[in-house]
């Protein structure tokens, strides 16, 4: 894709003004105290597995209206003490898939925790887990229109909310340092990490890689992909709802969570994406609270740097872990 979006140096400077509800903090409040008060202890179930230099745990844990959502957990192999941790997010419609498919952060030396994706899991991969017992009204097929006439029924509210009891969870772990755990993730995984880290003080970094759900207004209107098209498609049949959907988008905008974080970040942006445009990118960046190192890939498309920005991330969290 040629880049469409805006110079470079514009891209630094880019920091819009984006819609902000008045009781987002009051509604993801309420949001997590309902669930929170419904919560069961999280499930950890160790699996016979070929890896014999890790341990791999099956995880399940209580997440929105004390739905169960699945997981994974892996750590070094006799692991006595706690480690620091890394938990990870997945992109859209990826589900959590097998154990051995992602080994970097435990072979690091790190505790790492892969959360399923409620309802996802078919596109690419190798599955996920977990059902979404929770209808919608009317949706175009995919996940961004489910509940979207309604911040209560949105999907990622129970997405969000996931995530945040699962870093719950994650800090009673006996093998987990609570005091050194990270989030991170890839497309829709980077959007939820910034979520997180936006729900969930005292993190020690955030690493969100090329993310989704920055900047609703103007990757709905730039971009002719999905998933972002899939607003698109439902806009062009329920033309009245133009306002209240972008309402709804606006209280889980990931650009109103970065700038609650208090956490570090190190975020990725491809500069010729024509999934998550450069710009959204650069929105959260720019309003992150705690402040956000980008790395640029000038030349590629929503892949971003793969295996190279994942050096990256290890090299700089272990700089802020000690």
């Amino acid at each position: 894709m040629p880049r469409l979006d805006l110079t470079r140096a514009e891209l630094h400077e880019y920091r819009p003004q984006v819609a902000e509800p008045a009781d987002f903090d009051a509604f993801w409040e309420r949001t997590l105290a309902e669930s929170r008060a419904v919560a069961e202890s999280p499930e950890l179930t160790k699996v016979d597995s070929p890896l014999k230099l890790v341990d791999v745990y099956d995880l399940d844990f209580s997440g929105f209206a004390g739905d169960r959502v699945r997981g994974w957990v892996v750590v070094p192999a006799g692991t006595t003490e706690p480690l620091p941790t890394v938990v990870e997010f997945i992109g859209y419609n990826g589900g959590r898939g097998l154990p051995h498919e992602r080994l970097g952060w435990a072979a690091s030396g790190y505790a790492w925790v892969y959360m399923d994706t409620r309802g996802q899991g078919s596109q690419w991969g190798t599955g996920g887990s977990t059902p979404d017992p929770h209808g919608s009204g009317p949706a175009v097929p995919g996940f961004m229109t489910r509940g979207i006439l309604d911040p209560e029924q949105y999907f990622y509210r129970r997405v969000f909310t996931d995530a945040a009891l699962l870093l719950d969870a994650v800090r009673g772990f006996e093998f987990v340092d609570a005091s050194r755990i990270a989030v991170t993730g890839t497309s829709q995984g980077g959007g939820i990490a910034l979520a997180a880290a936006g729900l969930t003080p005292g993190l020690v970094a955030a690493m969100p890689d090329v993310p989704f759900l920055c900047h609703f207004e103007r990757a709905v209107g730039l971009i002719d992909r999905d998933p972002y098209q899939e607003v698109v498609r439902f806009l062009a049949v329920h033309r009245d709802a133009v306002e209240q959907v972008f309402t709804t988008l606006s209280y889980f905008d990931a650009v109103n969570f970065a700038k609650r974080a208090t956490a570090p970040a190190l975020i990725s942006v491809a500069l010729m994406d024509p999934v998550c445009p450069p710009s959204t990118v650069y929105a959260a960046a720019n309003h992150h609270a705690a402040g956000a190192e980008v790395v640029e890939y000038p030349f590629n498309e929503h892949e971003g740097g793969i295996g190279v920005q994942w050096q990256r991330q290890a090299a700089w969290l272990a700089e802020r872990i000690g």
